[in-house]
């Protein structure tokens, strides 16, 4: 499982939203950007294919220089390890297949506004040299304001690559497939608006115009069966619509529509506003598929079983329309109690293999007939290199016709001259057929990607995939584009530039980091705080306070003074550096007061005697109004706890009575 997985150190995968043949897309959080892409992922089995992950990596390319609403935006590309992945805008919405699923038939006139948008993103594509090769409802978008968006350009082959004739392997979906691309034969943009009109087949109907129980079945159904008329299925559709369809499902190419524009143009006309209620139908997904084209032998095989199939004593009789559109508009073989007949289908089924029967027998009597003459072969001459004239002139000479199919950029021929042919030079073709050519369009020209902050492989990917290259490497100082990251190129982006041609690009190292001296704050205020700072080119930090109580008033003025500082004083550090401080904050508090002991003897004593005493103690005397000569009888002692007072407290004579005299006093000696 891949979740959690972060790809270019950048996109975090949250969340699988879906799956193909070839591919899984995951919903990704970029942390560089704070928001939601949309992450592929080509399947692990496919990593050693050299050509799927080629052409998986084509898909960046073929869009990246695309800009249409109907498209969606690819990102970014990358390789991590073994993960082959594109980046693209995250989409909000279903998938049309899963719309078709849903609703079973889309209202007509729906579809028609769907199938111009289709359209107009296939016009797009094919006006910059695209062809998509897989057009299909999984890979069509439908957001929630219900705009459609074209993806998936994952197999999408440039006019300027090789044709796919005698091809090993073919890409696409077999349900969706034009017959050229199922034989493996030449293709061009008619093959997207076959599939264009498959799917407006399968919107208006809720039904595959061809199906069967394998892929290769289903390619033979595109080269040998006519389809069903949409308007059979669904009576409500106009007949223009019904013809627009059968007309771009042709399968002569030559008779389809020739361009995406002509058949948007027609899809405008039909428009006429209209709802269809009708129960959803269930259709299995159409995963693009690796295949082998069809052959002859396939062909033969397929009309050996149908011959095998046949019923062999149907009764003889002639066969009504109406039972022949019953049969036509059949949708039986996608019911869980397929093969339950009834006597009346089975009657149906028995008369069309009669007449299947026949006109086989009379198309084979056509065709082996032998023939008085025998069709003369003629050897394809070396018309490589030669222009058009001269190609042209060659083959008439020959008895052969000459057909221009497309165009390609190429280097090694002039423009104008021949690149290649089908059949190709010595092979052999019946008399006055045509021989298909591909002429050379001159030098291809491109324009420069914009490399604008990808890092250094994920702009040689981009560069390669397009056939140029990296060429010198220069790094500078930045102080908004990331370190890594691409802040200019030459030629710059939209520049027209030749495949082959390098690219030059300057990479970011960052912002280029100078050195400063932290100052000494200490005993500064902490409002003369920041300036110094920032005089210093370095960033104020945190003011802790440290709290202290103090019994001396004059710590007060030192109040919110620096008392040390995060960085040392002298110190060289790079400038933007934080620098937190320390600053102190007293509270003034009255000193505690010595205690010391209260002194005896006060009571009884007279209260000159008493003073004495209090006074030579440490204590402050108080002797209120009372005489000299009087006893003391009792006494305060301001501030005083148990025999304890503050020294110099206040002690006060509270009571006091008069000194009695002497009994027999001593007589005074001489």
């Amino acid at each position: 499982m891949m979740i959690g997985t972060v790809l270019g150190n950048r996109y975090e995968l949250i969340e699988k939203i879906g799956e193909g043949g070839m591919a899984e897309v995951y919903k990704a959080k970029c942390n560089k950007l704070n928001r939601f892409d949309a992450v592929k992922i080509l399947k692990k089995e496919f990593s050693s294919d050299t050509l799927v992950v080629e052409k998986f990596k084509r898909e960046a390319t073929a869009v990246a220089n695309l800009s249409d609403n109907n498209i969606v935006n690819v990102l970014d590309v990358g390789t991590q390890d073994d993960i082959n992945y594109i980046v693209m805008e995250y989409v909000k919405g279903k998938t049309l297949k899963d719309v078709i699923r849903e609703n079973g038939k889309i209202p007509y006139t729906k579809a028609v506004g769907y199938g111009i948008e289709i359209a107009k993103a296939l016009d797009c594509a094919h006006r910059n040299n695209i062809i998509h090769r897989d057009v299909k409802p999984q890979n069509i978008l439908v957001t929630e304001d219900d705009i459609i968006k074209v993806t998936d350009f994952g197999i999408a082959k440039s006019t300027d690559s090789a044709t796919i004739t005698n091809t090993s392997k073919i890409l696409g979906s077999a349900h969706y497939f034009s017959p050229e691309q199922a034989k493996g034969n030449y293709i061009d943009y008619r093959t997207d608006i076959y599939s264009l009109g498959i799917v407006l087949y399968e919107m208006v109907t809720g039904r595959l115009p061809f199906d069967a129980d394998s892929p290769v079945s289903v390619a033979l159904k595109h080269i040998q069966e006519q389809p069903v008329p949409p308007i059979n299925i669904n009576d409500t559709i106009p007949e223009s619509l019904n013809s627009l369809i059968l007309k771009a499902i042709e399968k002569d190419p030559i008779k389809r529509y020739s361009s995406c524009k002509e058949i948007i143009n027609d899809l405008i006309k039909i428009k006429r506003n209209e709802n269809i209620d009708v129960t959803p139908k269930k259709q299995d997904d159409q995963f693009t598929r690796v295949m082998s084209p069809i052959t002859d032998e396939d062909i033969r095989k397929s009309n050996a079983n149908k011959e095998a199939n046949k019923p062999s004593n149907s009764p003889k009789k002639n066969i009504k329309d109406e039972e022949l559109e019953e049969y036509d508009d059949d949708d039986d073989y996608e019911d869980e109690d397929y093969g339950k007949s009834n006597k009346k289908k089975f009657l149906i089924l028995s008369l069309v293999g009669i007449l299947v029967i026949a006109l086989g027998a009379i198309g084979a009597a056509m065709v082996f007939k032998p023939s008085d003459k025998k069709a003369e072969s003629i050897e394809v001459p070396q018309i490589i290199g030669l222009s058009q004239e001269e190609a042209k002139k060659l083959l008439e000479s020959k008895g052969l016709k000459m057909e221009i199919v497309g165009e390609n950029p190429d280097d090694k021929y002039p423009e104008g001259s021949i690149v290649s042919s089908h059949p190709g030079v010595g092979e052999k073709i019946e008399k006055g057929k045509e021989v298909r050519v591909i002429i050379s369009g001159g030098v291809e020209k491109l324009k420069a990607p914009g490399l604008g902050e990808l890092d250094k492989n994920a702009a040689d990917t981009l560069l390669k995939s397009l056939g140029l290259s990296l060429g010198k490497i220069e790094s500078e100082y930045n102080d908004t584009v990331p370190s890594g990251k691409v802040i200019s190129q030459n030629p710059v982006e939209g520049k027209e530039v030749k495949k082959g041609d390098s690219i030059d690009i300057v990479i970011s190292k960052g912002p280029q980091i100078k050195y400063t001296t932290v100052p000494y704050l200490g005993e500064q205020h902490k409002s003369n705080v920041p300036n110094i700072l920032k005089g210093r080119k370095l960033t104020p930090g945190k003011v802790n306070e440290e709290r202290k109580v103090t019994n001396n008033r004059d710590d007060l003025n030192k109040n919110y003074t620096v008392i040390s500082q995060s960085l040392e004083a002298g110190k060289e550090v790079a400038e933007g550096s934080v620098v937190d401080v320390n600053v102190i904050v007293y509270e003034y508090k009255e000193p505690e007061p010595e205690l010391i002991n209260i002194p005896g003897g006060i009571k009884g004593a007279t209260v000159r005697d008493a003073r004495a005493i209090i006074e030579g103690a440490g204590f402050t005397f108080s002797p209120g109004s009372f005489k000299d000569d009087d006893v003391v009888k009792d006494y305060t002692v301001k501030n005083g706890k148990s025999n304890k007072a503050p020294k110099g407290a206040l002690i006060t004579i509270s009571g006091v009575e008069e000194k009695k005299p002497e009994e027999n006093p001593k007589p005074k000696q001489p």
